[in-house]
């Protein structure tokens, strides 16, 4: 409810958008951190509170002036109360668990026309003498205490919000995501996949996290991250549910047995470059009728520099699936101990870039009028090259 509220309520939208900490509970507004100067001319926080006047699920315009306050009474820089918001001293419980110090009064002559009215302009009063002490002091935390349970985020979206695209964004809801290999690419995709509302994302490789994955990797482990020999799927999972709630280990390398594992993904990125079972992957999801997209990177020296593609490969049960055969490799480099598996953080961020895009193109949140079933970048002259059958 508290969610819906906001979204539907541009005031209280535009307070959390412009990073104030709101919290709704019950019938009240709170917007927290707010910095004001004591008695004592010292530098606190308080909380702000005013009761909420609401036509179903929005606000309305406020039905009175008067807000209330967590903390000791705000003073001016010399540690006098403000006296042009006084109004009432005394703790008292509101309901909802919310406790106060202070009401404070303080009307303008046409009353406030709505409530991001009304808190920024006891904010900028309580703020001021405590800005004027420490200038680097702020309201704007971007931190928000609304929960959802329904949610697959730990905490709200707000960058969705603040830029509009909550429309866009539901289009990834209520699907399970599937990344098979958590190498340098394959973590980026993760990255960005865990940014969106889908249902739920599977990571699938056997491997441990050793320090050369540190220098590929998106994030900065710790030589203490490193001795612990974390399974791949262990140490990103640790790391990436603390904003996205359902995500899944599988700390195991796929093989013919356990490929049925894919089978209830609603989409899967191909992360690997072991050509038998990335072959016997393909023609699982195939048979299944299921989307994917494999990526590919190859890189060489030449003389001193580096030179080479960035591939992605889309196929949906929509696409003449054969294209797949001719542009994705199948060989075993792997097994070849002369061979030279090149990644560059760069290029894998690249590589998962430009397979998030396209995956996000599929399901419309990009507008996708080509429709490409390839993309190559090259390296050394910059060509972007796409293929459309």
């Amino acid at each position: 409810m508290s969610q819906e509220l906001i979204n539907l309520s541009e005031d209280l939208k535009r307070l959390r958008d412009e990073g104030y900490e709101l919290e709704i509970r019950g019938g009240y507004a709170l917007v927290h951190h707010i910095p004001y100067v004591n008695l004592n001319r010292e530098l606190k926080y308080g909380t702000l509170i005013s009761s909420l006047t609401l036509a179903g699920n929005k606000t309305t315009r406020p039905d009175n002036h008067v807000i209330h306050f967590q903390g000791e009474h705000p003073c001016n820089k010399e540690g006098n109360i403000l006296t042009g918001i006084q109004y009432m001293s005394q703790e008292n419980l509101l309901g909802e668990g919310i406790s106060i110090n202070h009401s404070f009064s303080n009307k303008p002559s046409n009353g406030y026309q709505n409530y991001y009215e009304k808190f920024t302009s006891y904010i900028e009063v309580i703020r001021a003498p405590a800005y004027s002490l420490d200038s680097t002091v702020s309201a704007r935390t971007y931190i928000d205490h609304q929960q959802s349970s329904d949610s697959v985020f730990n905490y709200f979206d707000t960058n969705s919000s603040r830029a509009n695209i909550g429309m866009a964004s539901n289009k990834l809801e209520n699907q399970k995501v599937g990344i098979v290999g958590l190498g340098g690419t394959g973590s980026y995709v993760l990255d960005f996949v865990s940014k969106t509302p889908v249902l739920e994302i599977h990571l699938f490789d056997g491997d441990d996290f050793l320090q050369h994955n540190a220098f590929r990797a998106p994030g900065a482990p710790s030589i203490e991250n490193l001795r612990e020999r974390k399974k791949k799927t262990d140490y990103f999972k640790d790391i990436y549910s603390h904003m996205h709630k359902s995500i899944f280990s599988h700390s195991e390398f796929l093989v013919e047995d356990n490929l049925h594992e894919l089978i209830n993904m609603d989409f899967v990125f191909i992360c690997v470059d072991e050509g038998v079972i990335k072959k016997a992957i393909i023609k699982e999801l195939i048979k299944n009728d299921k989307s994917f997209i494999d990526v590919g990177i190859g890189i060489e020296i030449v003389g001193n520099s580096l030179i080479g593609e960035i591939r992605v490969t889309t196929s949906t049960p929509n696409d003449n699936r054969t294209h797949l055969w001719e542009r994705i490799s199948f060989s075993d480099s792997q097994k070849d101990e002369y061979a030279s598996n090149i990644q560059i953080a760069d290029l894998n961020a690249l590589n998962a870039v430009m397979a998030v895009i396209k995956w996000k193109k599929i399901h419309g949140f990009y507008q996708d009028i080509y429709k490409e079933l390839n993309s190559t970048y090259s390296i050394n002259t910059g060509e972007m090259i796409n293929a459309y059958e």
